[in-house]
């Protein structure tokens, strides 16, 4: 039997992160979200383009970090470890 919840849940993950990474680059072409998932955790693996890559970053990676928080604290609610990959 399908957990509807928790399928409405990665769906929120993967909203909530895309949104967030549109409205900081410029190519929203080139914005490719994947994710990879088993029982206890998800892991988004986030492709953006060369040139927007340190705004997706950051300075000092604090939007990385910024991100990733986020989007733990909404797998949190699904009891799931959640992971933010940037990938170039």
């Amino acid at each position: 039997m399908i957990n509807w919840d928790v399928v409405k849940g990665y769906l929120a993950m993967k909203e909530i992160i895309e949104t967030i990474i549109l409205n900081l680059v410029d190519n929203k072409d080139a914005v490719e979200i994947t994710e990879k998932q088993d029982e206890k955790s998800v892991v988004f693996e986030v492709k953006v383009a060369n040139e927007d890559m340190g705004k997706v970053i950051g300075k000092q990676g604090r939007l990385a970090k910024s991100i990733r928080t986020v989007a733990k604290s909404v797998g949190a609610r699904e009891h799931k470890k959640v992971s933010v990959e940037f990938i170039n």
